[in-house]
């Protein structure tokens, strides 16, 4: 008999290419296009969500094994990637109308990776926690 086989790879990458597009799209509307609010850093927060959220998806996407068993080198390539993107999406505005390129958007955008990080650890010890306490209430 033939052991189970996990779902494909594929399907984890799904929510991040999705993400990723979304990311494109709304950096490729001219300045003018998307008035926000006059907000102090509006910009910025909404950079930091958006890019949490690709984080998220990232993590999502790694193989669960690795991301479990290499935590730190998940971590890693989680702020890495987001950072990347980042530079991608500020290199792509400088050929948008009225968009222009900004280091604090990519500050902004890598501490959302960090930020998926940390949402993800904190997943992860609460459930380790849980985990524990059910099995400790079993006995």
């Amino acid at each position: 008999m033939r052991p189970m086989t996990p779902r494909p790879t594929w399907l984890r990458v799904l929510p991040l290419v999705g993400m990723m597009t979304i990311l494109f799209v709304l950096s490729h509307q001219p300045g003018d296009t998307l008035p926000l609010p006059a907000v102090v850093n509006l910009d910025k927060l909404l950079h930091l969500l958006a890019y949490t959220v690709l984080g998220l998806t990232f993590l999502f996407a790694l193989p669960p094994g690795w991301r479990t068993h290499r935590p730190r080198a998940a971590a890693v390539a989680t702020v890495f990637f987001c950072l990347a993107y980042g530079l991608s999406d500020e290199f792509h505005q400088q050929f948008v109308p009225g968009r222009f390129p900004g280091a604090d958007d990519l500050v902004a955008d890598t501490l959302g990776g960090l930020c998926a990080v940390l949402i993800d650890r904190t997943r992860q010890r609460w459930t380790s926690r849980r985990s524990r306490a059910n099995t400790l209430a079993g006995d």
